[in-house]
Formats: C-alpha cells, sequence, structure tokens
C-alpha cells in the first residue's frame, strides 16, 4: 500500500522558532464536490431510449453519425456473469466478467455510491471527450450501466494485471515496457489529456504482452478555459515535487510534464523491485517524510551497473526542473527506446 492519507498539522509551541523556516510543504488542495474517479472513455448506453434521455437532461452529449458507426454497443447488462472480484480501491470495485452468448471477458468497474447531477454533469463533459481515445497502450472501455444509481463500467480486461511488485531487471524488456507505456502517454498528451495518476499498479498487461495504460479516474481534459490541473488528485508516493510544493515552481504545474515524473519514477521501480525513494517510505512511511524525500531530496538514480542509456533516459524523466524534463514524444526518440525493438515482456505468471 502507498501512504493513503495525510497527516494531521499539529499547534506549534508558542514562542518557539521553527528550526527551518525555509522549509513550506503546502498541503495539496483536493476538490471536494468534482473529483470523482471515472475510468477511460465510456461510450453511450447501451440502449436508445436510455442514451436519449441522458442527452436531453444534458448529462451526456448525442454522439455524431460518425462516432455511432466506430463505437459497437456494449451487450446487456444482465448477459454478464460475475466470475470473481480482481482488485477494489477507493473509488470502486472491480470483477472479471463474462458474457453469457459470446464467452468473452471483461473487466467490470462498479463505482462506489450515488452522484449527484452536478458531478455526473462533470463525468459527462470528461465522457465526451474521452470516449473517443483508441490507442494500443490505452485500455478499451466498451460501455457504461446505471443501475439504482450506481455507474457500472465495462473495460478491456487485461488478465495478466497490473505490473505492481514485479521486477523487470533486464534492460531489453523493461525498454520495451516504457516504449508501450511512452507511446500511450504520447497519444494522450497529443489529444491534451493529462492522466495525472501514472504509477505500476495503472499499468496492465495481458497475455499477448501488451502493455496498456488504465484508470482514467483523475484523467482532465486542459484547454485554455479550464484551471490547469490545480487539483491534486492521484497517488503522492509519485506525484512530481512541483505538484506537492506549488513554491517550487513559482506556483505553476504542467500536468504533462507531472505524468513524465510518474512515469519515469514508475520505469525505476520496476528496474530496482522497490520504490525508488525508499521502500519503506513508500509504503510505510509517513506523509511528511515521504514529501520531504521528493521535495528536497536528490532524485533518485539507477545503479551505476546500469548502462549509459538507461541511466541517461532515467535522469531525462526525473529531473526536479519540469521545464528540463523531455516530453513522451521527445522520450520516444531516446536510444534506450529507440533501438531496435527486443522480444517484448512475456505476460506475468497469474499470482
Amino acid at each position: 500500500m502507498r501512504p493513503g492519507g495525510l497527516p494531521t498539522p499539529q499547534p506549534g509551541t508558542p514562542g518557539r522558532a521553527r528550526r527551518r523556516p525555509d522549509l513550506t510543504l503546502p498541503m495539496p488542495k483536493r476538490e471536494v464536490t468534482t473529483s470523482l474517479a471515472v475510468p477511460l472513455p465510456l461510450p453511450p448506453p447501451s440502449s436508445a431510449p436510455a442514451s436519449a434521455s441522458a442527452a436531453a437532461a444534458g448529462l451526456m452529449p448525442p454522439p455524431s453519425a460518425g462516432a455511432a458507426q466506430q463505437q459497437q454497443q456494449p451487450p446487456p447488462l444482465a448477459e454478464l456473469e460475475r466470475v470473481r472480484r480482481v482488485g477494489s480501491g477507493a473509488g470502486g470495485t472491480v470483477w472479471l466478467v463474462r458474457h453469457r452468448v459470446t464467452g468473452r471477458p471483461y473487466a467490470l468497474k462498479v463505482l462506489y455510491g450515488n452522484h449527484d447531477d452536478a458531478v455526473r454533469r462533470q463525468i459527462a463533459r470528461e465522457i465526451a471527450i474521452l470516449r473517443a481515445a483508441d490507442h494500443p497502450s490505452v485500455v478499451r472501455c466498451h460501455g457504461m450501466y446505471e443501475r439504482g444509481g450506481e455507474l457500472q463500467i465495462l473495460l478491456e480486461y487485461m488478465d495478466g494485471g497490473s505490473l505492481d511488485g514485479r521486477r523487470i531487471a533486464a534492460e531489453p524488456f523493461l525498454a520495451d515496457v516504457a516504449r508501450q507505456v511512452l507511446s500511450g502517454i504520447a497519444y494522450l498528451h497529443r489529444r491534451h489529456i493529462v492522466h495525472r495518476d501514472i504509477k505500476p499498479s495503472n499499468l496492465l498487461i495481458d497475455a499477448a504482452r501488451r502493455v496498456k495504460i488504465a484508470d482514467f479516474g483523475v484523467g482532465r481534459i486542459l484547454n485554455q478555459t479550464m484551471d490547469p490541473c490545480n487539483s491534486s488528485v492521484g497517488t503522492i508516493a509519485y506525484m512530481s515535487p512541483e505538484r506537492i510544493n506549488t513554491d517550487l515552481n513559482d506556483g505553476n504545474y504542467d500536468g504533462y510534464a507531472g505524468d513524465i515524473w510518474s512515469f519515469g519514477l514508475s520505469i525505476l521501480e520496476f528496474y530496482l523491485g522497490k520504490f525508488p525513494f525508499g521502500e519503506n517510505l513508500g509504503k510505510q512511511g509517513d506523509w511528511a517524510a515521504l514529501m520531504v524525500a521528493i521535495c528536497y531530496s536528490d532524485p533518485p538514480e539507477p545503479p551505476p551497473t546500469a548502462s549509459p542509456e538507461f541511466r541517461g533516459f532515467i535522469s531525462c524523466c526525473l529531473q526536479k526542473n519540469p521545464a528540463r524534463r523531455l516530453t513522451a514524444a521527445q522520450l520516444l526518440q531516446h536510444p534506450f527506446v529507440a533501438g531496435p525493438q527486443p522480444q517484448p515482456l512475456a505476460a506475468p505468471p497469474p499470482s
């Protein structure tokens, strides 16, 4: 488990000077009414009347004729049989389900709680753009259902599970993983989509040895009329320094550069087999110690035994100054991932 909550600030002792008056760690601001975990782009509901009703209510814009031709209707919810639970988190529970008619497996994410109209409108705004995403390194979403006010999302099933806790010490395999994930990130960034929660548990693999980015619960669409990622959602262990402490970059936060930091930290974790800032710090340490390590320690590095190409690649990702981090498109040209493609990473055995 990564750190799961912020420590409660303790009042200072009156009259006692601070030991480090220059050390400031402002707590990230949370979106109270609009933050909701919504995974991946969502096509319209399965039935035409439901879609028309949602569009009439302003919750979901009607799809264009071209989009409707490209998107296949998901199977009826009644035809999906739950096989077993494959994961759970703060936002919901994920089930392996099987379509009774075709035998095809899917992942069904059931979101916790009922959501008011304001939240649903926010979901619809993000869905309108995200549901069109189509890339081999992005987990596909097949549809959305609503039953009794509960939202259920039908997703592509990745039978190899997540890469969380996996060690990938062989650099050719690691380069293949990095190349696939970078390709997905570059695609999303071209579409002005920031993931904001890149981490090992959100990188999935299947039996065909494909690695895909999952869980766009904190994805945001960036444009000139929106505040560019001023909320703090996601996992703090993989947040960039300037996102945790806005004083480090004069209050500016670039969500695209933040994704690159999280990506680089995840790739280094695969190589090391442990959280790069310290395994105990990442999994059991307190939030204050973790934030100090991320914001004020030197960026972690691969060991000297790693190749110069890999060391240089990680350095391009884990720059404290976000302006010095390479973009996803630039990283795809780095010698570590741009060389001849090796045999892909084999799907890990089921745990």
